[in-house]
């Protein structure tokens, strides 16, 4: 397209937080050995403040001027970090257990205008009508126009069962279109599944929360029941923009070897230099193992994952752990690329306020980075058996202003938007108005049908869109039972924890 998303935020969660953010909570860190701060720019910045206390039209107030510099100053970094301030903080912990109060949509701005990324499953937005794609022109009576993505997220916040006007314009609609959506606690089921035919379950997880793990596992339970002799797999990630570290460590243990390597993460500080590994006290808490209680066989039943370009974060990281063991085929398309470690640092004096800081990047076992560049399947399968449809449009990492580089790539960093002419836009969009909402798991979900047959043995109708190439020593290589690397200081969730308390 001709202009791309410029940042991403999610409604839903309250927070200018990116896509997915596999997120670790953290105490404030305290280095031995700070750098020498620059005193001369430090002067200026005081010169400004005091200039605008002194010059501006009118007064301005002291905490409000610093807190927006903080914010700034934040945000300047990447898509991804961000100033949390008392109610976005308690907003993002919330999230992380699966319940938060908005209207579940995740949104970025483009041209001035608040465009909607993916409507969330199952929420007030989803079952308005609204769709990817939507350019939101008027909150209430408020033009959007001339707002920041922030001031327009506040202006969607609010209470429970309170509503707000969303004015759409829609490509191939002549006339505005108009929502009235309530605002609503949203609770996320993070995991689906069911026997989809003799022999055959379908499992999805839509976001990586506290109870994944142990929602998964009552979910595998269940079909086990009704399914003794399984027979293949479908591990649905499609759409998931990720979550927290231990979910994604569980789902991936569920069904990698006793004890793997499933990520790796690497930065600027010695804690940041970690190993994760398919272990209870990486994704439960002591005397809690929800994966003991799962069949043996899970471990050795044929599996596809499907992943698309929603693809993001712990997504990325299970599909690339049971890529590199070779436990699964990857299928779909492309991911987002969201490859970083978020940690979310609590601030003294109240601890009420925190800052979400980029300290690393994700690496799958075989030591790829995922920054920037995402998972790429094994076998490129579209959306619908005609084209891949919206998903083709939809940005990813390498898109969004200021993203982190791929550390480990050499070759250019592939952009999301594959569609740069805006009438070939147009009439993608105008066929998508014509199709029914796809619902994942159902009849007339093609890439699910194209996995089954996959774990049958039967033809496959791949994409047009040639994968990125892998090298032939990527594609090979697998991790070594023997090679492992030891566990970093701080390769837990909480740092003011004990080792086995991680969550």
């Amino acid at each position: 397209m001709g202009s791309k998303l410029k940042n991403i935020g999610l409604i839903s969660l309250g927070v200018i937080a990116g896509i997915g953010a596999s997120i670790q909570f953290d105490a404030i860190a305290q280095k031995s050995a700070a750098a020498p701060l620059p005193l001369e720019e430090l002067r200026q910045l005081a010169d400004i403040f005091g200039l605008i206390k002194s010059d501006y039209v009118e007064p301005a107030d002291d905490k409000k001027l610093l807190t927006e510099a903080i914010s700034g100053m934040v945000a300047s970094l990447d898509p991804h970090s961000a100033y949390l301030d008392k109610k976005a903080y308690k907003e993002l912990r919330e999230s992380t257990q699966g319940k938060f109060v908005g209207l579940g949509i995740e949104v970025g701005m483009e041209d001035g205008y608040i465009k909607v990324v993916s409507p969330i499953e199952d929420s007030p937005a989803y079952r308005a009508g609204i769709k990817a794609g939507d350019l939101i022109t008027r909150l209430d009576a408020t033009p959007v126009k001339g707002l920041t993505l922030e001031q327009a997220v506040k202006r969607m916040r609010g209470e429970p069962n309170t509503k707000i006007t969303l004015t759409i314009s829609r490509k191939e609609e002549d006339k505005p279109l108009i929502f009235n959506i309530t605002r609503q606690e949203i609770r996320v089921q993070s995991v689906k599944g069911k026997v989809v035919e003799p022999g055959y379950a379908w499992l999805r997880v839509t976001q990586f929360q506290e109870p994944t793990v142990d929602d998964m596992a009552k979910k595998i339970a269940a079909i086990y029941a009704q399914e003794p002799n399984l027979k293949g797999l479908v591990l649905d990630l499609r759409n998931d923009p990720g979550g927290v570290l231990p979910g994604a460590i569980g789902v991936s243990a569920a069904f990698l070897p006793k004890d793997a390597v499933v990520v790796t993460t690497n930065g600027q500080l010695p804690s940041s230099k970690a190993s994760f590994y398919a272990k209870r006290e990486y994704y439960a808490n002591p005397g809690n193992d929800p994966l003991a209680r799962l069949p043996e066989a899970l471990k050795k039943v044929p599996m596809v994952v499907l992943v698309n370009t929603g693809s993001a974060s712990a997504s990325e990281i299970v599909a690339g752990a049971l890529q590199d063991y070779k436990r699964a085929t990857i299928m779909g398309t492309q991911t987002f690329g969201k490859g970083s470690v978020q940690s979310v640092i609590a601030l003294p004096p109240d601890r009420n306020t925190a800052v979400k800081l980029t300290t690393a990047r994700y690496y799958t076992p075989n030591g790829r980075s995922i920054q920037a560049k995402g998972i790429v399947p094994d076998v490129m399968v579209d959306e619908y058996a005609d084209g891949d449809g919206l998903n083709g449009l939809r940005l990813r990492e390498a898109d969004l202003t200021k993203h982190l580089s791929n550390d480990t790539d050499k070759g250019p960093e592939i952009k999301a938007s594959k569609v740069d002419e805006l009438e070939e836009a147009q009439n993608i969009a105008a066929a998508e108005k014509k199709r029914k909402p796809l619902e994942f798991g159902s009849k007339d979900d093609f890439q699910l049908a194209q996995a089954l047959n996959q774990l049958k043995g039967l033809p496959v109708q791949v994409s047009k869109v040639k994968p990125e190439n892998r090298s032939e020593a990527e594609k090979d290589a697998k991790p070594s039972k023997d090679d492992k690397p030891a566990p970093a200081d701080g390769a837990i969730i909480k740092k003011d924890e004990p080792k086995d308390e991680k969550k």
